[in-house]
């Protein structure tokens, strides 16, 4: 029998350009649209700016060998580059993510293959297939686990995904593909002690990972060997790091569903866990008119991971991370605003006693479901003061494919984080960005798009 190892190899080693269908190009672009316009406005966090002044002091390097910081007018060596967008599009919650694999598929994945892409003036569709490649990699590890997680999946299977995407744009041969994501198990790490604790390092787990998948394919390209079991020996990732209970089905998923076209859109940025509450409050105020000083309280049935993830208390003076995954804020936010935006979670709105009052009526408790990896599904309890009571059942959460996002609020996601970035991007340039993209298996250079995603369409190198 085949293993595992060799069936990823086999995938990425074989598979071609015109192996993608339609949709799965057509997600491609999707989804490299969202995450560069959440890459662009993660700049605006203050540990963006400063991560970037300290990657500055790494060093630099020539043309050949750097790529653009999105946002930003600064050229840095490519695993450098890879390390500060990988965090600005994972800093605010609000990047894409597989439901069926709990990963964020982008933040590590394309961060890195941008990064090296730019550094190669690789065309257009070498970075589309090497895209589509490793989605399937990270997802499919993602699908195989049964058990809850332990350790970050999305910086894990992420770097091993972005190791085997970054082996394919640079046609290594099948054993440095395997050599490449065997070195990144080597080297991959975070857990979930950080998204417990909503502290500011969780983002960064994604951050390093972008860079270690980078430093592995270097290493895969001069030879150095790693472990050929590393995901099914003893110590392989499906011991230590995961589980591999769904592993025979997620691995039959390889060449006959590209994973890219599972992926789900975040229209709020906070932990996805949330936005079937957020999502099931929109439309239940939509349809009955209730203003939040109506409510006695929100209860939510949920899944177990739904609950393992947002399910903690508000409280004064929480941080920004721990806010973003917390039901109580993010509900009680929307309930009072209408919405959740990057901006709900700047200092002078955590400090807003009407929401952390608002909060304390928010409960979650279990959902019959006992599956330790569903999103969904939700049902979410509104009572009123008046002793008026509304349901609503989530049995898809808008953003998934099977509830999508239009491409109307599509491009206004992606335009208003242009505008909230650091260095805002205004509406002209980020119509020549989607010209780009949608065009972008055309390309002869990814470099075409890259040089607009920046204040300024010509980015400086670093000197000093």
């Amino acid at each position: 029998m085949t293993s595992y190892e060799q069936r990823l190899v086999e995938h990425v080693a074989e598979s071609q350009f015109e192996y993608l269908d339609a949709a799965a190009i057509e997600a491609c672009k999707t989804f490299l649209l969202d995450s560069i316009g959440v890459g662009i406005s993660g700049s605006r966090i203050p540990y963006a700016e400063q991560l970037l002044e300290t990657a500055r002091g790494w060093g630099c390097a020539d043309e050949g060998k750097s790529a653009t910081v999105w946002g930003t007018r600064v050229r840095l060596p490519v695993l450098h580059a890879a390390m500060v967008n990988a965090y600005q599009i994972h800093c605010q919650e609000f990047d894409c993510v597989h439901e069926d694999a709990v990963v964020h598929p982008m933040a590590v994945i394309l961060s890195a293959l941008m990064a090296e892409a730019e550094a190669r003036n690789t065309d257009g569709r070498a970075l589309l297939l090497s895209l589509a490649l490793a989605v399937d990699v990270a997802t499919v590890l993602g699908m195989s686990a049964d058990k809850p997680m332990r350790f970050f999946r999305p910086g894990t299977a992420g770097c091993i995904g972005a190791a085997a995407g970054i082996a394919r744009l640079r046609r290594y041969d099948r054993a440095q593909i395997q050599q490449a994501m065997s070195i990144a198990y080597s080297q991959t790490g975070g857990t979930m002690q950080a998204h417990t604790e909503g502290v500011a390092v969780l983002p960064m787990q994604v951050a390093f990972n972008a860079r270690n998948a980078i430093t592995a394919a270097d290493m895969a390209g001069f030879g150095l060997i790693g472990p050929a079991n590393f995901l099914s020996g003893d110590y392989g990732y499906f011991s230590i790091m995961e589980s591999d209970g769904h592993a025979q089905g997620a691995f039959a998923k390889l060449g006959r569903e590209w994973q890219i076209g599972r992926v789900s859109h975040k229209p709020f940025p906070t932990g996805r866990a949330a936005h079937g509450t957020l999502d099931a409050l929109m439309q239940l105020r939509s349809e009955h008119g209730f203003a939040a000083n109506d409510i006695e309280s929100v209860q939510i049935e949920a899944p177990p991971l739904v609950r393992r993830l947002v399910d903690r208390p508000a409280y004064p003076d929480m941080s920004v991370n721990y806010a973003r995954l917390c039901i109580g804020y993010v509900a009680a936010t929307l309930l009072l605003t209408g919405d959740v935006g990057v901006q709900a979670f700047d200092l002078d709105a955590l400090a807003d006693p009407a929401r952390l009052a608002l909060a304390q009526h928010v409960r979650m408790c279990p959902s019959a479901s006992k599956d330790p990896n569903a999103l969904a599904p939700q049902t979410v309890i509104v009572c009123l003061k008046d002793g008026s009571e509304y349901r609503r059942e989530m049995a898809s959460i808008l953003g998934h494919p099977d509830s999508p996002l239009s491409r109307k609020r599509q491009q206004e996601k992606f335009v208003n984080c242009l505008a909230s970035a650091r260095n805002p991007i205004d509406t002209d340039q980020a119509e020549q960005i989607l010209a780009k993209i949608a065009r972008l298996d055309q390309l002869q250079s990814i470099n075409e798009l890259s040089a607009l995603l920046t204040p300024e369409q010509r980015p400086v190198s670093v000197t000093s």
